[in-house]
């Protein structure tokens, strides 16, 4: 699972993703289109319960779970229509999971807007907007394909048809396309279509050192907008996060107290990320290691062990559950046990998030 960085040129992407990724090779000519090809990171996602479960059950190392980021290069109006090399930068959105939209909450003169002023709502449609055009376009062609080789009497290709046709009369409305529920057979009828609109999103508001909190007017226009929509918003001041990400732990420690933050806005923002991606964490705990895993809301718990080897979800026999609570309660595994908080669960199993786990397999 990957989110891709979008929004117009000379919003911060680039500066945000170099942060999170604690990058120091920053582009910092004020061009549009300084990304032409996708850059791609690792992120770790923060997690305090691994240090809270490391106080009781002692490991060697603590290994947090990742999320891989794409900085994706600027759109402009016309990308569907191949302006700013909006084509080629469009098939990049078309590759990720979710989208991480930095929207440009500060005003700059040095900084060249590329619609000449700033107005984050303006922003945001122009990106939506693209976006569904692109999602027309792609329809458009596949609806001939799919009639073709539903007449032939193929009732996967006469699903796809109908799925499309939902899409383009929901798209007519001028709604994107994560507005509409499809059923499951639809959805996998046309999940090789990487529509973009589909896509879940998250707004990241790019503040200036005087908003740190996220509660200047134009960030208060993305918060109304994103509150209609069911969407998120994460105020981060891209340029202050990179020059923390510069520093060394004590250093960062330092500066984030001087500028009033008890934590990264970046930790905030990679949390968010992994939530509009539909994703969990559980945990294995022991002497080597105490680690985080991965995997989606609603995974079974041979779901969850086949993150960890393929063997395990197809040998799965049960798992040993219990929660964080357990362990800080009764200190340790044994105690936990003993005192039958310790669960026994079989394959139809849905892990919840904080789930710590052992597995027995075949």
């Amino acid at each position: 699972m990957e989110a891709g960085i979008v929004g117009l040129p000379n919003v911060g992407k680039s500066t945000l993703f170099n942060a999170l990724t604690s990058s120091k090779n920053a582009q910092s000519a004020n061009f549009p289109f300084c990304t032409i090809e996708p850059n791609e990171g690792i992120v770790p996602v923060p997690d305090n319960r691994l240090a809270r479960i490391s106080k009781y059950i002692t490991p060697k190392k603590l290994v947090p779970t990742a999320l891989k980021l794409v900085d994706i290069a600027g759109i402009v109006k016309g990308a569907s229509e191949g302006q700013g090399l909006g084509n080629k930068f469009l098939t990049h959105i078309r590759e990720v999971d979710a989208i991480l939209q930095v929207v440009r909450c500060f005003e700059d003169p040095d900084i060249v807007h590329v619609a000449g002023k700033v107005d984050p709502l303006s922003d945001i449609e122009t990106v939506e907007i693209e976006l569904m055009l692109a999602d027309i376009q792609t329809l458009d062609t596949a609806l001939p394909k799919a009639e073709r080789t539903a007449k032939s009497g193929d009732k996967e290709a006469a699903i796809r048809v109908e799925a499309i046709r939902k899409c383009q009369a929901h798209l007519a409305t001028n709604e994107p396309l994560r507005k509409l529920k499809l059923d499951p057979a639809d959805a996998k009828a046309i999940s090789s279509f990487g529509l973009m609109s589909a896509k879940p999103i998250l707004y990241v508001a790019n503040v200036d050192e005087t908003d740190l909190a996220g509660q200047g007017p134009l960030v208060q226009k993305v918060r109304e907008f994103a509150a209609k929509v069911g969407a998120e918003v994460v105020p981060v001041c891209a340029k202050l996060e990179a020059e923390i990400a510069e520093l060394d732990p004590a250093d960062r420690q330092e500066m984030l107290s001087a500028s009033g933050l008890t934590q990264p806005a970046l930790e905030v923002l990679v949390r968010a990320a992994y939530r509009v991606l539909g994703l969990q964490s559980y945990f294995t705990a022991g002497e080597k290691e105490v680690r985080a895993w991965t995997i989606p809301v609603g995974a079974t718990a041979p779901q969850a062990a086949g993150v960890i080897h393929s063997d395990f979800e197809k040998g799965f026999i049960r798992s040993e559950v219990y929660t964080l609570a357990d362990l800080e309660t009764y200190q340790n595994e044994k105690a936990i046990r003993a005192a039958g908080k310790l669960r026994v669960e079989g394959k139809s199993y849905v892990m919840q998030d904080g789930d710590i786990c052992h597995f027995l397999f075949n």
